[in-house]
């Protein structure tokens, strides 16, 4: 270790930095490829190959012709992502899809309704065997 200078050791965790940086661009495009609905399988097949035959070309032809698509396909995602979370979110908590209570069953009132009781309870207007059962109603 004594004959590893200070600064090579720096050089090569640069260089070991910009290997990784570079794999994790080079996985990106590739997902980014596959993800592509404007493209056919062809051109899948001639980015994919041309990617992976000349990389460093490739890569970078391929961030300056669908760079800006890229981008739009990841806000995409993530807009996908966020709408199927908040979805499951509504089904778990029985909320419909405004938030509010609905017209009609019991998709997403029975939260309200059940505040609206316990509202009732506290103010004396019901008494404890009323909201009992009226919550027993509101939850089968």
């Amino acid at each position: 270790m004594d004959d590893y200078p200070l600064l090579n050791l720096f050089w090569t965790m640069m260089w070991m930095f910009l290997w990784v940086l570079w794999f994790f661009l080079l996985f990106k495009i590739i997902t980014d490829i596959f993800r592509s609905h404007d493209m056919g399988g062809w051109g899948k097949a001639g980015w994919l190959i041309f990617v992976i035959l000349l990389p460093y070309l490739g890569v970078l032809v391929y961030l300056i012709v669908r760079g800006r698509s890229m981008s739009h396909r990841d806000a995409e995602q993530a807009q996908q992502a966020d709408a199927a979370f908040k979805d499951y979110i509504r089904k778990a908590a029985g909320t419909p899809d405004g938030g509010g209570s609905s017209a009609g069953g019991r998709s997403g009132g029975g939260i309200d309704e059940l505040a609206k009781l316990a509202a009732l309870k506290e103010q004396g207007a019901l008494t404890e065997e009323e909201f009992r059962l009226a919550k027993q109603k509101l939850l089968a």
